[in-house]
């Protein structure tokens, strides 16, 4: 488990847009939001991310860089990008199960043909622009996400208040 004020993992990732992804390179604000998504296979990751890709103004008013990252090969990873709708959102793939585990990432095997053999459960991360870990919320199953809209206005509370990071110890 990665605690809040400690340094995250290095991060690097392709994304669909045929360009590449670097934690260390974002220059964010406030934070970096990586959201993990389970991949192509699951209806709520799509709902979930289509809510999100809606409010990307919203977190870019706020200084909020963010990305959306699964498991998924490019072929499913750009499937999504092409059938869902996140047009603007950006999404990196070929997360490895050793890097999921890496950030703390619950690992599933998959149980239908339309899942790959292992994937990662979702996760938002909350990252300092210093790439400490400011929040996270990590998940064991697809349920009980967090909200965007609860996300933004808690943003919009730590940047009013000064609102330290809770839970290192």
């Amino acid at each position: 488990m990665i605690k809040p004020k400690t340094k995250v993992p290095d991060l690097e990732l392709q994304l669909i847009n045929d360009t590449q992804w670097s934690l260390r390179a974002q220059q964010s604000e406030t934070f970096t939001m990586l959201v993990f998504y389970r991949g192509l296979h699951c209806p709520i990751c799509k709902n979930y991310l289509e809510a999100l890709a809606a409010k990307l103004e919203d977190f870019s008013e706020r200084g909020v860089h963010l990305i959306a990252i699964s498991c998924d090969n490019e072929e499913r990873a750009k499937k999504a990008g092409d059938t869902w709708a996140i047009p603007e959102l950006p999404v990196g793939y070929n997360l490895s199960i050793e890097k999921a585990r890496e950030w703390g990432l619950f690992i599933s095997e998959g149980i239908k043909d339309s899942e790959p053999n292992k994937f990662s459960e979702p996760a938002v991360f909350l990252v300092k622009p210093d790439n400490t870990l400011y929040a996270s919320a990590i998940q064991s199953m697809p349920f009980a996400r967090p909200n965007w809209d609860d996300m933004l206005s808690a943003i919009d509370y730590v940047r009013k208040n000064d609102y330290p990071a809770r839970g290192g110890q």
